[in-house]
């Protein structure tokens, strides 16, 4: 993995290819099929908002984001392969999948931080991407330091660690050029359950 250093000891470790492109287009197809996939509201600012974007998700304990409760949903036989395999790749033993949908440039992630407190301190979180090259982005959440843009191509493996949830925010803008879907696999570790 390539890795990237940022400040206040967060850096981002990169895998442009993980997986090769046609193992990565079968995984999508497969995952698209198997997974079931909702679009949820929000609260932003707030007010209730349609996220844009599908999401599915797989893990033992329920996770909290956003104002939402995502119940415990278990794992396809798909999903619970790839956690095991970037599991051994980021060196962390993630037990939770969110999945996100772009289903064109449209769709997007604001910026924000996976600091939710059953997260434990400084959590690790790995993104596999899937489909359509997409723009992520990752900011200071204050100072003068220059955002980092990533192009993450399919089969492309990113992980966010050390202080990143910390001292940072990421998200994927919109593209409206781009016109193919998107997989993002997003792994973590949930240690409690919300309110626990």
């Amino acid at each position: 993995m390539n890795r990237q250093g940022l400040a206040h000891g967060a850096y981002l470790d990169h895998d442009p290819a993980f997986l090769p492109p046609d193992e990565a287009a079968a995984l999508l197809a497969r995952l698209r099929d198997e997974l079931r996939w909702e679009q949820r509201e929000v609260v932003l600012f707030g007010r209730r908002v349609l996220q844009p974007r599908l999401i599915a998700w797989a893990g033992g304990l329920p996770y909290r984001y956003s104002g939402q409760t995502l119940e415990p949903r278990p794992a396809t036989p798909t999903a619970a392969a790839l956690m095991a395999r970037v599991s051994a790749a980021a060196g962390v033993a993630f037990n939770h999948l969110l999945a996100n949908r772009y289903r064109d440039g449209r769709d997007s992630m604001g910026l924000h931080a996976d600091d939710e407190r059953e997260l434990g301190p400084d959590p690790t979180v790995a993104t596999l991407s899937l489909g359509a090259t997409r723009r992520f982005v990752v900011k200071p959440r204050r100072g003068k330091e220059a955002a980092t843009q990533l192009d993450l191509a399919t089969g492309s493996l990113l992980v966010m660690n050390g202080a990143c949830q910390r001292h940072y925010v990421h998200g994927v803008p919109r593209q409206p050029s781009v016109g193919d879907e998107r997989l993002s696999l997003t792994f973590r570790y949930v240690a409690t359950a919300p309110g626990a």
